[in-house]
């Protein structure tokens, strides 16, 4: 299987789920939010909001591909372009984070390291920009796919909680702890993106 991350650009949106590719939740403030779908113009604010962070930041977000078919994304940004965050009851985000905004994995696909791979691929691309960590709201009562990740799957990736709440805590992974593991973050991606040819399967990390 040909495995690869790319950034997420407006060529690739549409590779992500209808309902993710059309999902203003972060991107706007939750009036806004509401209005434009009620307007039918969030697919339209989603790729506003795109277009105006590559071009003032830079990448803001991974497709994982598996064989040409998209298996995964993540989206993230300096918590100053994510609106909604400060509707959330443990914001602010820190200002020396990047929000982990939302991810998502197909569900033949999870179980199989690919969450880990995804967070070590944005932490690699945070640290080469020179920030020191990763934050993000974590859902304690999780059930279903939603915008807003569960707080165990966060956990579990290696992120804390530095400020808890019964429903909404924020969580931080520290960017510089990831340093003396920088070696297996290579290897790890190169078994998933193929590179290494004798271990061409996807292997929990």
């Amino acid at each position: 299987m040909g495995r690869r991350l790319v950034p997420l650009t407006l060529d690739n949106l549409s590779d992500l789920p209808q309902r993710c590719r059309s999902c203003v939740f972060w991107e706007l403030d939750p009036v806004s939010g509401e209005a434009a779908v009620g307007a039918g113009t969030s697919q339209v604010e989603k790729e506003s909001w795109i277009s105006g962070v590559l071009l003032d930041w830079g990448s803001c977000g991974r497709v994982v591909y598996v064989d040409d078919q998209a298996v995964g994304f993540v989206l993230y940004a300096p918590p100053a372009y994510v609106p909604r965050s400060l509707a959330f009851p443990t914001s602010p985000v820190a200002a020396d984070a990047v929000q982990l905004m939302t991810a998502w994995v197909m569900p033949g696909y999870q179980g199989q390291g690919l969450g880990r791979v995804i967070v070590q691929t944005v932490a690699k691309d945070l640290l080469r920009r020179g920030f020191r960590a990763i934050e993000a709201f974590g859902d304690a009562r999780w059930k279903e796919p939603a915008c807003v990740l569960p707080v165990d799957h966060l956990l579990a990736v290696g992120f804390k909680t530095v400020r808890p709440h019964p429903r909404h805590p924020r969580l931080r992974l520290e960017l510089r702890t990831t340093l003396s593991w920088k070696e297996d973050v290579e290897l790890a991606l190169d078994r998933l993106l193929g590179a290494v040819q004798k271990e061409p399967a996807l292997r929990p990390l």
